[in-house]
């Protein structure tokens, strides 16, 4: 079975992970999933990731959550931009998660960046995800 929304799906399984208080995941791999796990490792979100090989030619992500005083460092973290519709945003235009205190995940023509790190370069892009 293919999956149409693979970082939709990584959300997810991040979300129910952390509802059963799991200490790690697994989902498959891929750069841009990487990619915006390394945003989350970067911006304090997850302890960190690693990459397995399954078999040759496979691989798949362990994903160690993160946790501060029994609650999810993560309260929230939801899709943006889903593949039946994309979200883009200018510089002027990249939404505040909760008046600055979560961040928006960006695909820009630089990498996968949080809002703020967009904000620096100055460049907009694809709302991948937002996340409190």
């Amino acid at each position: 079975m293919s999956i149409n929304d693979p970082v939709g799906d990584m959300l997810a399984r991040i979300k129910n992970g952390q509802r059963a208080s799991h200490e790690s995941i697994n989902c498959p791999a891929s750069r841009l999933r990487m990619n915006v796990l390394e945003v989350l490792k970067r911006e304090g979100y997850i302890r960190g990731y690693a990459q397995r090989d399954v078999r040759p030619g496979v691989a798949e992500l362990v994903i160690e959550l993160k946790y501060h005083d029994g609650q999810p460092v993560i309260r929230k973290i939801e899709r943006v931009s889903t593949p039946g519709r994309r979200v883009y945003a200018k510089i002027k235009d990249l939404p505040r998660v909760y008046n600055g205190l979560g961040i928006s995940i960006l695909s820009t023509p630089r990498g996968v960046m949080s809002d703020a790190e967009a904000r620096a370069a100055n460049v907009g892009g694809e709302v991948l995800a937002q996340v409190f």
